[in-house]
């Protein structure tokens, strides 16, 4: 009962700062100023329309930027943690333990501390201030090496690995036709991890970019709100956009959920 009790506090917990921003995203801004409740307001729609014209239309630029860095980073991310992971699970080789304790080591590193070297390296190679500055670094990520590693090892047989090269299979073919599909439950827990770990990613993006028509959403919102302090109206945007922001990751999860419940379903059939 107690766990259960602590699980829904520390949800509640959670959610409620959720809650308020939608709820004040519904709210004018002399609603939003005056009172502090939860009851919804009257400038939903004025403050959408508002906000999708905010200097002609840069929160959908600001949007399809966070598309285009959290979709496609995700997806290189877990591609290639997804095949390091799998080398380092069903191979032997030297210096295998070597590569991942460092990947390890690369899991307590707070991403924080590499934002200033990664923004060094990539000036040194005139990368600094365009896509790739935000799309490289958050192609490798080490924790999802490191859980596509400890998936890999428990979801591939390897007596089904040695059936496919007596059936003279090569190694990128059972990679591709044998490992992928069993992988595919894990492989989307990264590409989930990934995507909102580089959608809600700031501080990389706040160092690399200085054009404001590559921002994403999580700095192209904080300029608004730096505005604010000479421009009320534009704290009224700032939260309708971290509303409208939050509604794709929600999305995306219940979309991808359908794939953890599919491997339940095949797991129960194989049981």
């Amino acid at each position: 009962m107690l766990p259960t009790i602590i699980l829904i506090a520390g949800a509640v917990y959670c959610l409620i700062p959720v809650a308020w921003v939608f709820v004040a995203a519904t709210k004018s801004r002399a609603q939003l100023f005056s009172t502090f409740t939860f009851a919804p307001g009257t400038g939903l729609i004025d403050n959408l329309r508002g906000l999708f014209t905010y200097n002609g239309g840069q929160f959908g630029q600001w949007a399809l930027n966070s598309l285009l860095y959290a979709g496609v980073g995700a997806l290189l991310s877990t591609f290639v943690s997804t095949m390091i992971g799998y080398a380092l699970a069903k191979y032997r080789f030297r210096g295998q333990n070597v590569i991942f304790y460092g990947i390890l080591a690369g899991v307590l590193i707070p991403g924080i501390t590499l934002a200033i070297p990664q923004y060094l390296l990539l000036s040194a190679v005139g990368l600094a201030g365009s896509v790739w500055s935000v799309l490289l670094p958050s192609i490798i990520s080490p924790f999802g090496i490191y859980l596509s590693r400890v998936y890999a090892g428990s979801a591939i047989p390897q007596e089904t690995i040695e059936a496919a090269r007596i059936d003279a299979a090569g190694e990128w073919r059972i990679f591709q036709s044998v490992a992928i599909p069993m992988l595919l439950p894990g492989m989307v827990t990264v590409f989930l991890l990934q995507f909102v770990g580089i959608w809600n990613n700031f501080l990389l993006p706040y160092v690399m970019l200085s054009d404001q028509s590559q921002y994403p959403l999580t700095v192209g919102l904080f300029t608004l709100l730096s505005k604010g302090s000479s421009s009320p109206a534009l704290y009224s945007l700032a939260i309708t956009g971290a509303a409208v922001s939050i509604i794709p990751l929600v999305a995306l999860v219940l979309f991808l959920q359908r794939f953890w419940r599919l491997d339940l379903i095949s797991g129960g059939i194989k049981g």
